[in-house]
């Protein structure tokens, strides 16, 4: 009996070794262990030089990304990113597995950028200094205050109290100045609100603490925070004066050219942006003949908006979208297991949620978002009647059918509850495969005959005319070649965009230094995938489910390394991108 036990055990062994996939180990020992450590030393730095906040003393005042900066903080992670390249150039690349060589040119790209970026950012504190000459006494206090040096309240107080006057002098000549520049505006206020959370970081720790502290700084303190935040602010006006908004009173900063094909190289997209627009607009007379199809079918003859007019107004009644974005949902992930196309591990069915966009939100973002949960935008009572009616009409479910599983399974949500399990060391995120891949399911769903009818194929098509569109009026407006209402009139004469959710959308793409590649990542990242496919599934080299599954397996980061992975692509340690994947 023990031998028949022993003999079941290890053919289950063998079993379970087979279905395993050499993606599931670690490649190699050598980039694992350099990127993770440096993961650890780049968050201890941010952490330690970050102002905190006393109120919650295990996070960091650090808002948004990486927390707040200064110019302390600035030249420690120059000498953390020149360590490790220091660090990287001992390695052996000739000697490294296929997977560790891709670390290993993916991790100096970034490090380079990183010393890039962080020169960037030196020479605009430089060119704004002379807006915020209190900015080194601020530091300095924080600096203290890292250790528990006691300070000097009635000194700090009096030091803050001439600080306020000082505010309100330069806000007075800031009215009338001419020679800040628009790009300066945004380094101005981004800079104070780093004061400001340098001030209160140093505030918080010794106001009621020290008696001295507590006796002479917190009206100095308050009034100062005041003015600081008021200061901020009226860089923000002084932003809208230089750059006069046109019609739609967008306001945004078009990057140049030269600068969209500097990040078009960074992120492995080896095309000019005058070329993305080509392959957008073939990809768009694609969509044309395509839906005259469907407007043909649906009895509309050519007239395809009228046939889209149709298909916008069948939305569901108010309150009844959460069901219909769950039945939807229903349909898609059904589609996947019956054609078999990828393994869904039952806790990621088991984990996403719903919730519900709000007012101000959806200004910026007329249709639902998606990650671990999926984000529903629809009316609120708060909004004008006119206002429910577009938001109701362009999240129709025609068009939600097209991206339910864009931003649940088998796209963002399977992607970030993948990406938490395998390969947890990489950190080469980019919208290219953040936003392609959940892209590429749209694009295949559709070869595989998901819309069940002309409305659903109109409704793909909407989304697909979408990304287009994104392509061609993101690089025309970057190139200064097209303002934002050219760009929104673009939407609605071209896609049939609600105008209200098209001025959300250019809103969204220009305003608050929004990245001037993300919208053209959709198409293009999806087109890398598809093209992906092709080479790999389409010559039966794999399953649709080996091809999928070794993606995820993967972690995020450009296509074309994944390429390299997946087809064993010769690399060097100075690859430069080369994959021309649009045919």
């Amino acid at each position: 009996m023990k031998h028949v036990c022993s003999l079941v055990l290890g053919f289950l062994f063998i079993c379970c070794l087979h279905a395993q996939t050499k993606y599931d180990f670690v490649p190699c020992q050598e980039m694992p262990d350099l990127m993770q450590k440096y993961q650890a030393d780049y968050r201890a730095i941010q952490r330690f030089y970050t102002p905190a906040d006393n109120n919650s003393p295990f996070s960091y005042r650090g808002g948004d990304g990486d927390g707040a900066d200064s110019p302390e903080k600035r030249e420690r992670l120059v000498k953390l990113y020149n360590e490790y390249l220091q660090k990287l150039s001992q390695l052996n690349f000739k000697g490294l597995s296929q997977e560790c060589k891709v670390d290993y040119i993916l991790f100096k790209r970034d490090l380079d950028e990183q010393l890039k970026v962080a020169a960037i950012k030196t020479t605009a504190y430089e060119k704004v200094k002379t807006w915020m000459p209190f900015a080194d006494k601020i530091f300095a206090l924080e600096k203290l205050r890292r250790r528990g040096t006691q300070q000097d309240g009635e000194k700090i107080a009096r030091e803050w109290f001439a600080i306020g006057n000082e505010v309100k002098a330069l806000q007075a000549k800031l009215k009338n100045d001419k020679s800040i520049s628009f790009e300066s505006t945004y380094d101005a206020a981004d800079n104070i609100e780093n004061i400001r959370k340098s001030a209160a970081s140093v505030y918080q720790f010794y106001n009621g603490y020290d008696p001295l502290f507590t006796w002479w700084a917190p009206q100095p303190y308050k009034t100062m925070d005041s003015l600081l935040k008021v200061y901020a602010a009226a860089f923000k006006k002084k932003r809208e004066s230089i750059a006069k908004p046109d019609s739609s009173g967008i306001v945004g900063q078009p990057v140049g050219r030269d600068e969209l094909a500097r990040q078009l190289k960074y992120e492995m997209i080896p095309y000019s942006p005058e070329e993305l627009i080509e392959i957008a607009n073939k990809e768009f007379a694609w969509c044309d003949a395509e839906m005259l199809k469907a407007s043909r079918e649906m009895g509309f003859g050519d007239d395809w908006k009228a046939a889209m007019e149709k298909v916008k107004n069948t939305f569901v009644p108010a309150g009844k979208q959460p069901e219909a974005i769950l039945k939807l949902y229903n349909e898609s992930i059904d589609f996947l297991k019956k054609n078999d196309l990828i393994t869904i591990p039952p806790l990621a069915e088991e984990t996403w949620g719903m919730y519900m966009m709000s007012p101000e939100r959806q200004l910026v973002n007329p249709f639902f978002l998606g990650g671990q949960s999926i984000i529903i935008s629809y009316p609120t009572n708060t909004m004008d009647e006119d206002a429910k009616l577009m938001s109701m009409r362009g999240n129709n479910p025609h068009f939600s059918r097209a991206t339910v599983h864009h931003e649940l399974i088998a796209g963002h949500n399977l992607e970030f509850f993948m990406n938490d399990r395998y390969r947890t060391y990489r950190d080469f995120s980019t919208p290219f495969w953040v936003e392609g891949w959940s892209l590429y399911w749209e694009l295949l769903l559709w070869d595989l005959k998901f819309p069940q009818s002309p409305e659903d194929r109109i409704g793909m098509l909407f989304w697909h005319m979408h990304r287009c569109a994104r392509i061609i009026f993101s690089l025309n407006y970057h190139m200064g070649k097209w303002t934002p209402q050219q760009c929104i009139d673009f939407l609605v004469d071209r896609v049939n965009h609600e105008r209200a959710n098209a001025e959300g959308e250019v809103r969204r793409s220009f305003e608050g230094r929004y990245p001037p590649l993300y919208q053209l990542a959709y198409l293009t990242g999806g087109r890398q995938f598809y093209a992906l496919k092709n080479e790999l599934v389409d010559s039966g080299k794999m399953s649709y489910k080996q091809f999928h599954d070794a993606i995820m397996h993967l972690n995020a980061m450009p296509v074309e390394m994944i390429r390299a992975i997946l087809t064993n692509q010769p690399l060097d340690k100075d690859f430069a991108t080369q994959w021309k994947f649009y045919k």
